[in-house]
Parts: structure tokens; C-alpha cells; sequence
């Protein structure tokens, strides 16, 4: 574990602590069951101290690892006495925009925390919500995960640079495959970066982590981009060959060289966050943001990070605000290079 930097409860200092991370997600299901779920939220947070009830709303299906998340924090607040009523309500759709647009509607109401990340910022952009991470109140990003660049175990390409030699000859010939719409902003990231047109580019969409790894075991697809938690197994089991990790620098314990390393500047994270409705108080920001970091300080959080492989990143205050602009905007620029 490496400390990059410090952070305080306010103003615009981070933290980042690395760790191996676990992949967390998101479902999509009917919108009904957001509507259904919001009219709980309503009735059970109004008039309510923040530390005497809370909502947490995870925008996917129970399961995923938005909901994980929510229900890792109820844990910790519920065990340390944080919050007396911690309720978990799950409000899958549209990416996690379902939930988005029905926590941009609970006006002031402090009692409710929404857990969202890169793949609910994505969502707002990739289905032109009407709902805006604007609409709401970004507290603090608290876990993040990284995706590795995967082969079968018996493919031709050695290292990413034979990979993205094949690839940048033809990229319609090398079919590439991910768990989810992340996974995909990294391939057209790395594509990218190696001066080949995303557009060109062969990428099979696959329902989740372990649909992506039967794609490349059956030979459907040649290569993948997919949360490392979800491949380590099969990297270390022999069926797949790791080419490299998308991270900014090398993590301690795992031993998988960087994209960056090898000269290829790619990144994005799969980052989770904690917001809450919009027209708080600063009074109410201020003792939400303290609920979430004294939550994540807890023993509880930290067994939750070593189960789940999480990486712990803490961004809040003015650096937070810079985070999100600029990975919203990276993101769209994604999706306009993807042809979208």
C-alpha cells in the first residue's frame, strides 16, 4: 500500500491510498423499480436528523458493485453508531440514471446519499440524461478500480506492443471485448493512444466480466479490457495472459506492467462516488461529507476494502469539483471518438 497524498474533511485537498482493487458495476432494470423505490426515500427521509436516519440509494440491481458499495457503508454506520436507521434502496435503470434523476428531485433533503462513479457520469452522456450530475451534490469519491488489457493464454501477441501492432494493421481483425460500457471507454481509449480510429475498431459488448472472459477462452473475441479482480483468477490460473494494467503508476501488489510504462497514456479509473440531493446547506454538506469519511475510516470500510479488492481514493472539496469536470469531459470526448 502507497500514500500519494493527504486529505481533510474539507477544501480542496486528496487522498490517494492504492491497493488491489476489486471491479464494482452497475445492472440495468426496469424503471419501474426506481419509481416504486423513490416513493420510500421520500417518506422515510423527511424531517429526519442525518444522524439519526439515512437512505443510501445504489442505481443498479441488488448484487452489483454499486450496491456492494451501499451496503458496505450502511455496515460501517450502522456498526459504529453513525447513523441510527441506515435503509439500502436499490434503483436499477438507464445506467444509474434512473436513480440520478429521481435523487436530482429531493430538494434539500439531506438524508439521502446516492452512490454513482465513472459509469453513472458516463450514462449521463452516453443516453443524454435529462438528469445532470449537476443535480446534484457530489460529496466525496471514495474507491476506485483499474482494468487490465487481457489475451488468451495461447494468443500470438506476447505484449500490448505485439497486440497493438496486429491491431493498428487492421483493427476491424482483432475483436476485442469488456464487461460493460467502461470497459469499452478503455479500448477506445488504448486505441487512441496507439493512432487507431476507435470507429474501426471490432468490440463485442458483453454482459458482465465473466461473459468477457468465456468471449476470449471461446475465441469469440482476441482481446479484452476488463476490471482486474475479475480476470486475476484466470491470469493466474493460466487461461489468460496480462498485458497491462490501466493505471497511472504501478501497484503494489500486482505485478502487471502499466500501459503508461509501455508507453501507452491511458488511465481512466472506475471510480465510485458518494452525492446527495441538491439545495443543502453548507451545514448539511459539510456534516454529510463528515458521514462518508468518518464511514470510510471505520474498520468495517477497511475489511471491505481487503474483501472486495477495492482501491481507496478519497477526492472531495474544490479538488473534487476539478475531478469531475475533467473526467466528464474526457468522457464525452470518448464517446465522440467512438462515433456516438
Amino acid at each position: 500500500m502507497s500514500d500519494n497524498g493527504t486529505d481533510t474533511h474539507s477544501g480542496g485537498t486528496s487522498r490517494t491510498r492504492t491497493v488491489v482493487t476489486r471491479v464494482i458495476g452497475g445492472a440495468v432494470a426496469a424503471a419501474a423499480v426506481g419509481v416504486a423505490a423513490f416513493g420510500s426515500i421520500t417518506s422515510a427521509a423527511s424531517g429526519q436528523e442525518i444522524s439519526a436516519s439515512m437512505t443510501i440509494i445504489a442505481p443498479a440491481a441488488a448484487g452489483g458493485g454499486w450496491d456492494g458499495v451501499a451496503r458496505e457503508l450502511q455496515q460501517a454506520q450502522k456498526a459504529n453508531g453513525l447513523v441510527n436507521n441506515v435503509q439500502v434502496v436499490n434503483m436499477p435503470g438507464a445506467g444509474g440514471t434512473i436513480a440520478l434523476g429521481n435523487v436530482s428531485v429531493l430538494n434539500g433533503q439531506a438524508n439521502n446519499l446516492l452512490v454513482g462513479g465513472t459509469g453513472l457520469l458516463a450514462a449521463t452522456i452516453q443516453f443524454d440524461s435529462a438528469a445532470k450530475m449537476s443535480d446534484v451534490t457530489p460529496l466525496a469519491v471514495i474507491v476506485e478500480e483499474y482494468d487490465v488489457i487481457v489475451v488468451p493464454a495461447d494468443s500470438p501477441h506476447e505484449t500490448l506492443d505485439d497486440l497493438v501492432a496486429a491491431w493498428r494493421e487492421d483493427p476491424a481483425s482483432i475483436p476485442w471485448t469488456g464487461g460493460g460500457s467502461f470497459d469499452q471507454l478503455v479500448v477506445t481509449d488504448l486505441a487512441l493512444a496507439a493512432d487507431i480510429d476507435p470507429v474501426e475498431t471490432t468490440y463485442i459488448s458483453s454482459d458482465g466480466g465473466g461473459e468477457a472472459i468465456q468471449a476470449l477462452l471461446n475465441g469469440t473475441a482476441q482481446a479484452a479490457a476488463g476490471g482486474y479482480p475479475d480476470n486475476i483468477d484466470q491470469i493466474e490460473a493460466g487461461r489468460l495472459r496480462a498485458l497491462a494494467l490501466v493505471a497511472k503508476e504501478p501497484i503494489d501488489g500486482i505485478d502487471i506492467p502499466t500501459a503508461a510504462e509501455q508507453g501507452y497514456d491511458i488511465s481512466l479509473s472506475n471510480w465510485r462516488l458518494l452525492a446527495a440531493p441538491s439545495g443543502l446547506g453548507d451545514d448539511d454538506v459539510e456534516a454529510l461529507t463528515d458521514l462518508v469519511l468518518d464511514s470510510v475510516a471505520t474498520p468495517e470500510w477497511a475489511d471491505a476494502i481487503e474483501r472486495y479488492r477495492w482501491t481507496e481514493r478519497i477526492i472531495t472539496g474544490d479538488d473534487l469539483a476539478a475531478f469531475l469536470d475533467d473526467e466528464e469531459s474526457r468522457i464525452a470526448t470518448l464517446y465522440e471518438e467512438m462515433g456516438l
